[in-house]
């Protein structure tokens, strides 16, 4: 049996398809069309799984989009009947795009589906819509290496849910509460987002990475004015402070003056005020996430917690559920934005709607296959795109590709690092990853201002040996999908002076904080990821060899990609981003790249391409 998921019209559109519940392909449409966050339908994820499985699309045996639009309609139309005519502006800029095609989008989903198969069918019999918490939650569920589980989803909002609590029991998943819109921890912290001056929907993990650098200071009149948080977790926005239900933009005057500023604008020039702003909302969803988590546990006796939804992405808040050890093990969905939406949508067809049985495999360790679910290419079709891009290139075997790499990273080279099939999901894994040696004091800050062109307080990932993770970091679980912040060792640090404690803001990314200063953020936590041999033994090998090298079994990873620009999916994307930025090397499967090597007039910078984030 095959299912098609779809998750499309808001941001991050993206396809999936399983096969007998275990999932064939899933990609992100923003990776085909260079669109960051592109919302269109997903025409291009949708035709690569379906090639993955080499089949035609009016084989699918049901469709499944990851929510129910009408009733998102509904919750527009009561939205504004509540605050009229306070939101007429919203509401009529709303209203034209609802009525032409989002209130139709059944009809507007078959249309794109008749493109793509070359012919008018009729999909009514196979066409399926999932509620939206519902698609989050079978997302983190079924995929998981556990037989029941609470799950806890949180969001902005879908139809009406910004948060929600289900339980997992074998093919069974039943949602049992939820928090409702306008109460959305998501839009608290979206909030904070843009009026620290950084886009909302993708600048979210920027305020995260800048709060270590700030001290809580506004955390408690966040509390006593904008939400009121309750004991079990619970919670209920101040809508007073609050645009986003009446206006076009998150926050209003009235907010404006209870921080005593404008929002500020983006690209200025960051405050210590900015950084005790993005610390203080970070600190109050901790504890919001927190409590949600103890109360759970109380309430279902549950002792395994999954997590989804785009809070689920706030890793250094995941740190602290799994450090606090309220639960015996959690699981989070490495897409669990409203990507990963399309795979809960297939994955709840098939199991609650059609009541297929649900196996966990015991070979592995979920089952999302290491999260490598998106395009891979031949070595024909790397070196036949390569040669009509005019790179010069050297072909090698297994075994010296990972040495010559592995030694170039030891001599302080920056790599493009593109091997088999991509990452689904906004973390890049080691398929698609710029590598670099973490021992290096300057390769943080030079990565982000030389290769990646975006701000220098963003802090960068250590990929580690999954066998060695324990001896450099405080983490008592795996991290294969970079999804959780633990603090390296402190028998690993360097111990600072008064003085270099006292250091303003980013002042202290200057400071080799530990052995490993490129992966060390200021508060001594990194992004952990760990690497396993089973589910990625190419990359597993290449930090073997450089471990061999040099006594240290971690690289700095980051996204293969510039600011503003989604994550290279294809050799020609590859190639482009080498060119366009300091990259030293670019290896593609086999295939090896110096950039003193290419031709200097292929060299191009294409910031102005892409939007910033």
């Amino acid at each position: 049996m095959y299912i098609l998921g779809i998750s499309a019209f808001y941001h991050d559109s993206a396809a999936c398809l399983i096969r007998d519940g275990e999932i064939i392909g899933a990609a992100q449409e923003e990776r085909f069309t260079r669109e960051k966050g592109d919302a269109s339908f997903p025409v291009n994820a949708i035709n690569f799984c379906l090639a993955e499985a080499g089949l035609d699309l009016t084989a699918v045996d049901h469709i499944v989009f990851y929510e129910k639009p009408f009733q998102k309609f509904e919750r527009l139309l009561e939205t504004y009947i509540a605050y009229a005519p306070k939101g007429f502006r919203s509401f009529a800029t709303s209203m034209p795009l609802w009525v032409k095609d989002k209130i139709f989008q059944k009809r507007a989903i078959s249309a794109e589906l008749n493109e793509i198969a070359g012919e008018k069918t009729d999909w009514n019999d196979k066409l399926l819509f999932s509620e939206h918490h519902l698609s989050h939650a079978a997302s983190a569920y079924y995929p998981s290496p556990f037989e029941s589980a609470a799950v806890l989803t949180l969001d902005g909002v879908g139809e009406w849910a910004t948060t929600s609590l289900a339980i997992g029991h074998n093919e069974k998943l039943e949602i049992h509460r939820e928090i409702h819109f306008p109460h959305s921890v998501g839009f608290l912290y979206s909030a904070f987002t843009y009026y620290t001056g950084f886009k909302v929907n993708s600048g979210e993990y920027k305020v995260m990475g800048l709060a270590p650098y700030g001290e809580p200071k506004f955390a408690d009149r966040i509390r006593d004015n904008l939400i009121d948080v309750h004991e079990d977790g619970s919670f209920q926005l101040n809508m007073d402070y609050f645009g986003f239900c009446t206006e076009l933009k998150m926050t209003n005057d009235r907010f404006h003056s209870l921080f005593e500023g404008e929002p500020r604008k983006p690209e200025t020039h960051l405050t210590q005020r900015e950084m005790d702003l993005a610390a203080s909302v970070q600190k109050v969803t901790e504890d919001i996430v927190l409590k949600l988590a103890k109360n759970i546990r109380m309430e279902t006796g549950e002792t395994n917690l999954c997590l989804a939804g785009g809070v689920a992405l706030n890793c250094v808040a995941n740190g602290l559920i799994e450090r606090s050890e309220i639960f015996d093990q959690i699981w989070i969905q490495p897409a669990a934005g409203d990507a990963g939406g399309a795979l809960g949508a297939a994955l709840a067809a098939y199991h609650l709607s059609l009541g297929n049985p649900r196996s966990v495999r015991s070979d592995q360790m979920d089952g999302m296959k290491g999260g490598y679910l998106g395009p891979a290419y031949s070595r024909d079709e790397i070196v036949a795109e390569l040669n009509e891009l005019g790179a010069v290139l050297e072909e090698c075997s297994d075994g010296e590709i990972v040495t010559k790499t592995a030694q170039a990273l030891a001599n302080g080279k920056a790599v493009g690092w593109m091997q088999d099939r991509m990452e689904f999901g906004p973390r890049a894994l080691g398929a698609r990853s710029i590598l670099a040696d973490p021992r290096s004091p300057e390769m943080q800050k030079n990565l982000n201002l030389k290769v990646k062109f975006r701000e220098s307080f963003r802090p960068f990932a250590p990929s580690v040996l999954a066998e060695h993770s324990q001896d450099w970091f405080e983490c008592k679980s795996v991290a294969p999908y970079m999804q959780i912040v633990a603090n390296v060792k402190s028998e690993k640090r360097f111990s600072m002076s008064d003085e270099q404690e006292s250091l303003f803001g980013i002042d202290k990314l200057n400071i080799a904080r530990s052995e490993v200063p490129a992966i060390t953020h200021v508060d001594y936590s990194a992004r952990l990821q760990t690497v396993h041999r089973e589910t990625n033994p190419r990359y597993h090998e290449l930090i073997s060899e450089f471990y061999r090298l040099t006594g240290c079994p971690m690289l700095v990873n980051t996204s293969f990609n510039i600011r503003g620009e989604p994550i290279v999916c294809t050799p020609k994307d590859a190639f482009r981003c080498f060119m366009g930025t300091d990259l030293d090397v670019l290896v593609i499967s086999n295939v090896w790249l110096e950039k003193p090597k290419q031709n200097l007039s292929l060299d191009a910078d294409y910031r102005d391409s892409y939007e910033l984030d």
